[in-house]
């Protein structure tokens, strides 16, 4: 019983430690070519929280299912002639009011 508290108490004191692992990414220089190189679960991660920032912006509170796939669709398309050019910059310009 003493071995498993200790090793409770072990795991309690190392799990503050492990939970600093986080990884900040600046969501405005990732560019095509970085996420052409994503596997598909990243793309897909990557993709559902470009669409909810810019739903959040356009105040929608709603999701489109069918609209949301014809877009990302519509992004990778473009992202593989613009490897270098940042995803955000060119999201901004698809989706600024003329």
């Amino acid at each position: 019983m003493k071995k498993l508290i200790v090793a409770l108490a072990l795991a309690g004191a190392l799990a503050p430690t492990l939970s600093q692992a986080q990884v900040k990414i600046d969501m405005m220089k990732v560019t095509c070519g970085e996420v052409l190189a994503m596997s598909p679960d990243d793309q897909a991660d990557f993709a559902a929280f470009m669409s909810g920032f810019f739903s959040q912006r356009a105040g929608r509170s709603f999701i489109d299912m069918a609209l949301f796939q014809k877009n990302v669709a519509s992004v990778m398309d473009w992202c593989k002639s613009n490897k270098d050019t940042s995803v955000m910059v060119g999201l901004e310009r698809a989706t600024e009011k003329k």
